[in-house]
């Protein structure tokens, strides 16, 4: 199995990085934007961090993080996903005493042990970001309002924002005592995920995707109908800011989210166009996170963005990319004065900012043709010892078919022309 990649993981070759070099610099640009920084945080972490954060009543904490202990016989975790160690680090260099808030993006790996599916890996890829210091809606209604123009950025349609709001642990307590009266009927019918759940975080079986819990639930109290006060006016505020912005959403009081970190406004950008891996933005507000890593009592909000499922529904949506770079120059030479006059010509070019090659495998005259059409190469410099000698060289338009000759002095203007 050793020349095989392990299963849940994909290689990304050279004829489709370039859709990840494309989409990676407009997130960049759009975050820039919104004023945010990049960070980047390690690809592990001590594992109390995701399980403090994310809930040990999550299915990422039950099933699916990767963890194992080092050689100092310290729990470690490769990341599951970004918001945890974005907290950690927020912390650590207590970036809570500079001026609030603070506003982080990053593009990062993350890992989960699942069963692998269309657009969901076991070593995934994704983009997030989050704002911490400010309770107010109006940072909710920024984090959706920078997914929203990216995503039509990369000209994708037939999407849906769907919002909520999943409380605070005050409002919560009413919901939880008339969830739990409305399952406990049902309590044997549960699956085994859900009756640990049950008394930990009932809210989280509105989640499960077993189809008999999905069927239980189907008419169960929803915490939208629960709101305390403070909670109502919060989401009241969202739907306002967000009707301010001219984005079009829906409230959805099945969401919740997978992660227990989440309080009040919950968020997915959900598209019907990569079948049932359709959620391809999801986020809200976490006001109690950072606290609960031992921080001060910070609020944040953000969301998370999955680059192979952004890429498929890119695919579905026939969203446009721009070309892959092609190669400028290929130099092929005839004799030995021409290969080093070649091979000097090339490292210049190249110094000059063009994608130039030459050929290292020592093939004839006409191999060397066929190998500048297989790079797609705009043009080809024909150099051989007369030609040196004469002080020209052929250059030959690839896409014209076209062929003359320019003196040794002009070529670099010919070139950059």
């Amino acid at each position: 199995m050793a020349n095989i990649a392990p299963k849940g993981t994909k290689d990304l070759l050279p004829d489709q990085i370039y859709k990840w070099h494309y989409v990676e610099g407009k997130f960049a640009q759009i975050c820039k934007r919104y004023g945010f920084k990049e960070i980047r945080t390690p690809m592990f972490e001590h594992t109390e961090v995701f399980a403090r954060g994310i809930g040990d009543t999550t299915d990422v904490v039950q099933k699916e993080m990767y963890t194992f202990n080092d050689h100092g016989n310290r729990s470690i975790t490769l990341k599951p996903e970004g918001t945890s160690g974005a907290v950690r680090a927020f912390i650590e260099h207590k970036q809570y005493a500079e001026v609030q808030p603070t506003k982080y993006y990053y593009n990062t790996d993350c890992f989960r042990y699942e069963k692998p599916q269309s657009g969901r890996l076991r070593h995934f890829h994704q983009f997030g970001i989050e704002v911490f210091g400010t309770p107010n809606m109006l940072a909710d209604a920024e984090v959706i309002s920078l997914a929203n123009d990216f995503l039509n950025e990369l000209g994708i349609s037939e999407i849906q924002l769907r919002i909520n709001s999943v409380g605070c642990p005050e409002c919560r307590k009413k919901h939880r005592e008339a969830l739990k009266a409305f399952l406990l009927p049902h309590y044997d019918e549960l699956c085994g995920t859900c009756k640990t759940r049950f008394e930990k975080n009932p809210m989280r079986i509105i989640d499960c995707k077993s189809e008999i819990c999905h069927e239980i639930v189907k008419d169960a109290p929803r915490m939208i109908d629960y709101l305390c006060d403070d909670c109502k006016e919060a989401f009241d505020e969202l739907q306002d800011n967000l009707n301010a912005l001219g984005i079009p959403f829906v409230i959805d009081p099945d969401i919740v989210r997978g992660l227990d970190y989440y309080t009040k406004t919950a968020f997915e950008f959900v598209t019907t166009k990569i079948g049932a891996q359709g959620t391809v933005c999801g986020g809200g507000r976490y006001d109690n996170l950072i606290e609960e890593l031992g921080g001060p009592p910070i609020p944040g909000v953000g969301f998370g963005l999955g680059i192979e499922r952004l890429l498929m529904l890119m695919d579905a949506n026939e969203s446009s990319f721009p070309e892959e770079d092609r190669v400028d120059v290929f130099i092929a030479v005839m004799g030995n004065d021409a290969k080093a006059f070649g091979l000097k010509l090339c490292r210049e070019l190249r110094q000059k900012g063009l994608i130039a090659e030459m050929d290292i495998l020592a093939r004839n005259i006409k191999g060397q043709f066929k190998y500048a059409g297989r790079l797609n190469s705009r043009y080809t410099l024909v150099i051989g010892d007369d030609e040196i000698a004469k002080g020209v060289v052929s250059l030959k338009d690839m896409d014209k078919s076209e062929q003359r000759e320019v003196k040794l002095d002009e070529l670099f203007d010919e070139l950059l022309k």
